[in-house]
């Protein structure tokens, strides 16, 4: 049997499957250690921690893991506590879940507790995945609210600091499933030094450690690479006034799929693996 890739840092788009194939979960299971693994819930992002805590701990004791513990953190002083940094030294996968991302990053900003998954993440020790508003904050700059529906704007989108996880990023979930496009092109509008990634619903940006990311799931994830940007009006727009946006590049990635956020580039498949043109 081969052993299963292992996925440092799993950036789901929300409404993961929960119940049929579990595709996703399934891989964060694995790559935390399988049978063997000891996962943390982290339900703090829900207005409903306890039952958001329930439904993943059943999931995972139903795939199998040794040992769940739902970390269930309700203000920021928490963050510091021994009680939850002992329970989260034995983890060896951390789920965060959905819900809203600034009450998600306004709990574990600067804590001891998101400290520790940094570094246990770099050291190889940890698998971190964040779903819905546990993918808004992995990067330096997270999109904290906004609309959909028109052309991009200023007022589209609004901004705030992210945990700077993975901080080339500036994540936006439930991508196409809410018409976010035009909300992520006027983030990056802001921020043209961060690499713009939408994810949608039951789909998966599967980390590599490698400055690649591999795509899992039902949908898409979608690139915008403001890298050869050569102008836009953001700085001089008003707030509902259209954005000009000149020489974006733009991929559409699916299951299968690779990608070097590094060097912003997709990895072409292997020799031997068809391509369909």
């Amino acid at each position: 049997m081969a052993i299963p890739t292992q996925y440092p840092i799993m950036v789901i788009g929300g409404a993961e499957d929960k119940v049929g194939e579990l595709i996703i979960l399934t891989n964060f299971f694995n790559s935390a250690g399988g049978t063997q693994a000891t996962i943390g819930i982290v339900p703090c992002a829900s207005q409903e921690p306890s039952l958001v805590g329930e439904r993943y701990q059943i999931i995972f004791t139903q795939l199998g893991a040794q040992c769940i513990r739902v970390l269930d953190i309700r203000s920021p002083n928490e963050c510091d506590e021994e009680r939850w940094l002992e329970l989260l030294e034995g983890c060896t996968g951390v789920f965060l879940s959905g819900g809203d991302q600034v009450r998600l990053y306004d709990l574990l900003q600067d804590s001891t507790f998101i400290t520790t998954i940094k570094q246990r993440v770099q050291m190889g020790t940890l698998v971190l995945a964040g779903t819905s508003a546990g993918a808004a904050v992995m990067g330096e700059k997270m999109i904290s609210g906004g609309s959909s529906g028109e052309s991009p704007n200023r007022g589209l989108v609004d901004l705030m600091d992210g945990l700077g996880i993975i901080p080339e990023l500036l994540v936006d979930q439930h991508f196409h499933n809410r018409n976010r496009m035009a909300r992520l092109m006027s983030a990056i509008a802001a921020h043209p030094d961060k690499l713009g990634m939408g994810i949608d619903e039951d789909t998966c940006a599967a980390f590599k450690g490698d400055g690649t990311f591999e795509v899992l799931g039902k949908g898409c994830i979608t690139i915008i690479d403001p890298g050869e940007l050569s102008h836009t009006n953001y700085r001089s727009s008003g707030d509902t006034s259209p954005l000009s946006l000149h020489d974006l590049r733009v991929h559409i990635l699916n299951s299968g799929d690779h990608y070097d956020y590094k060097q912003r580039s997709v990895c072409r498949p292997r020799l031997g693996v068809a391509a369909n043109v």
